[in-house]
């Protein structure tokens, strides 16, 4: 059933484009990579537009081998939403999607959790386009203009398996300067927004998220997993939060009994939501905030001789380009030294990065060098990857990876 929205959609019919690869492209077709490259495409029938059907060719065959969307504006030219045979884009195309991904995300919402990631872009087969659920609030964040055409079918289909009562659009910082696009960053599309910020919940723990002017959606679901297991960790313990943003560690762990939680971010904004946060439980540890540049407080923090039982350390991205990974790894070397340091012998040392361009087992082996080179002994007790609602299908899709290091 068609929902009432706030906003007319523009009508777009897109094209039909038959398309032909280089033998690499093809092969990344056929392997099920979701992107494909505008120097793959060795034939093209005729100019294409954002969102145009992208009918990939077998060049020896003649036969379908995968269907996408193009986006003349992206290196990425073609997004892929099919491979292997041909198929129709159409309602129930997207409907099927998006109850796989529903699916997906059951076990989660069998918790006492309402709040979650509904599309994780390419790896729920809807590249550069991301949708979160907060309570009654559905998020749509959308990254590319191949999404127009499709959005009202789209965001219908996500109301109705989701039951949310509003819906709001976020767009990417270049689609905000895209012209002639019909919506306005944190337009609410449907229903009615009372208030910017939403309250949830996350695992029986109480948070809010700015969902107009917060970071991406309005917050960071795909720790969830960690931030409870910190929580559970940390009765009666002394905790540092380190790039705390707004809380998500702090909260947990002052719910669920910490005698006293240190927040360290360098947004004094951040932290007044964090504060916010944390008196949205019950609680009867000390919470205290500090603003500031991490990597000097936590210098000034191993100087005093500071202890704490748990420490954890999740920076935003450092390699946001591939020429920033040496400086990313570099920093990584320096939180793991401090973290350990900081960490009192029993206590544990929680360290994570969200870097796509740093890999897991570099990740990990940094940690590993820096911790040894202080002759500091451990036992990496756990590694995490992204929580149940942000499933990987692909290489790239993978970001989040997460340690748990006991300082012995």
């Amino acid at each position: 059933m068609s929902k009432s929205f706030n906003i007319t959609f523009p009508e777009y019919t897109p094209q039909r484009l038959a398309i032909k690869l280089n033998a690499a492209g093809e092969r990344s077709v056929r392997n099920g990579h979701p992107w494909i490259f505008s120097d793959s495409i060795i034939k093209l029938n005729k100019e294409g537009q954002a969102g145009d059907l992208a009918i990939i060719f077998s060049y020896t065959k003649n036969e379908v081998i995968g269907i996408g969307l193009y986006d003349p504006e992206s290196p990425i030219r073609i997004k892929l939403l099919h491979h292997n045979n041909p198929a129709t884009i159409n309602e129930a195309f997207f409907e099927d999607k998006i109850a796989r991904a529903y699916s997906l995300r059951a076990e989660l919402l069998d918790t006492k959790t309402n709040s979650y990631r509904l599309l994780f872009g390419e790896n729920d087969g809807f590249p550069s386009l991301i949708a979160d659920v907060y309570a009654s609030v559905l998020v749509i964040k959308v990254y590319s203009a191949i999404w127009l055409p499709y959005l009202k079918t789209i965001i219908n289909q996500l109301i109705s398996v989701s039951e949310v009562e509003t819906v709001v659009m976020r767009l990417s910082r270049k689609l905000q300067n895209y012209p002639d696009i019909p919506f306005k960053d944190g337009a609410v599309l449907h229903g009615e927004l009372p208030s910017e910020e939403i309250s949830f919940k996350e695992h029986g723990v109480n948070f809010k998220a700015n969902v107009i002017k917060g970071h991406k959606t309005g917050y960071f679901l795909d720790h969830r997993h960690n931030r409870k297991r910190v929580g559970v960790l940390s009765k009666g313990k002394k905790v540092l939060d380190v790039f705390s943003y707004a809380g998500g560690f702090s909260v947990h762990a002052l719910a669920q009994g910490a005698k006293e939680v240190t927040s360290i971010d360098i947004s004094s904004q951040a932290l007044e939501i964090a504060k916010e946060n944390t008196h949205l439980n019950s609680f009867n540890g000390t919470h205290k905030t500090v603003v500031g540049d991490a990597f000097e407080i936590l210098k000034n923090l191993v100087s005093n001789g500071e202890q704490y039982d748990i420490v954890i350390i999740d920076p935003p991205s450092f390699a946001k380009s591939q020429k920033e990974i040496i400086i990313a790894n570099k920093k990584y070397r320096q939180l793991a030294q401090f973290g350990s340091m900081l960490t009192a012998k029993g206590g544990m040392l929680v360290l994570a990065s969200c870097s796509s361009r740093v890999t897991t087992a570099s990740f990990f082996e940094i940690n590993a060098k820096a911790i040894s080179d202080l002759k500091i002994k451990y036992d990496l007790t756990l590694k995490t990857a992204h929580d149940i609602d942000h499933p990987v299908t692909f290489k790239e899709g993978s970001y989040l990876k997460c340690g748990y290091y006991k300082i012995m």
